[in-house]
């Protein structure tokens, strides 16, 4: 993971362990101010669900989004973590364009969404046919701070879902899991960002299922073989005959 710090000089902080300490005293990972941070203000774990954020006893609030957290939070590259007026925003390491891009035949394409997650479109779902404009002209509008102005198109290309920045505004930058684009393939669950605004790309069908490769079956031996040694069922037959016998023995003493 890589912090950036937006309208700021610091420089960028890469954090690649399992947790993440972020407070103002000495013994955190990542040391904000006093004015801006608690000692020991949070936490972010990596865990299986991915990066999990953890508000601690001494910390203050905390925004992802401009949305307060209060406990706990999932978090997301491309998402902003305000403590104070410090703000942070994570990406990943790796540029969008390095990524391996998804190629699905034509008649294979599956249903694509962008939902809307932060922003003033926050709740909103959009469908993709063949594309989807967002901006001053497309077919949803998108509001920016300061009365700046920008747009984006998500489309088909050979096979491909990709985004295009269309009008760019320098003082927001569209970017994709935190990463400033003017153009990417998406993948499903990638984040796309510009100013206040955060889509996820539903992508259900995207990617292909996984093969699953069942083993051959061996015979280089028979199943019964591993039932037990070959013994056991005569030594079974041998002393129900003899318990027989002795029952059928006692009967006739008896009568």
């Amino acid at each position: 993971m890589r912090i950036e710090f937006p309208n700021s000089a610091r420089e960028d902080f890469h954090w690649d362990a399992p947790a993440l300490r972020i407070g103002s005293a000495p013994d955190n990972d990542l040391i904000l101010s006093a004015q801006q941070a608690g000692e020991h203000h949070l936490r972010i774990q990596l865990d299986r669900r991915g990066w999990v954020l953890q508000v601690l006893p001494q910390g203050g609030r905390v925004y992802v989004n401009a949305r307060p957290v209060r406990e706990k939070a999932l978090l997301r590259a491309g998402d902003i973590l305000s403590v104070g007026d410090c703000r942070m925003l994570l990406r990943t390491d790796e540029e969008p364009a390095h990524s391996l891009p998804v190629t699905v035949p034509a008649e294979g394409r599956c249903t694509v969404a962008l939902r809307a997650v932060a922003g003033p479109l926050s709740g909103r779902v959009m469908s993709l046919q063949d594309k989807l404009e967002l901006g001053p002209l497309g077919r949803v509008p998108l509001e920016l701070p300061q009365g700046e102005a920008a747009s984006l198109s998500v489309f088909w290309r050979d096979g491909q879902l990709l985004l295009e920045a269309g009008q760019v505004s320098a003082r927001y930058p569209l970017r994709v899991n935190g990463v400033a684009v003017t153009q990417a393939a998406l993948r499903p669950g990638d984040q796309i960002g510009l100013a206040m605004h955060r889509f996820i790309v539903d992508a259900p069908g995207l990617e292909p299922e996984p093969e699953i490769i069942r083993p051959e079956p061996s015979f280089d031996h028979l199943p019964e073989e591993d039932a037990g040694p070959r013994g056991e069922v005569w030594w079974l037959i041998a002393t129900a005959a003899v318990l027989a016998l002795g029952i059928a023995v006692a009967l006739l003493v008896r009568f």
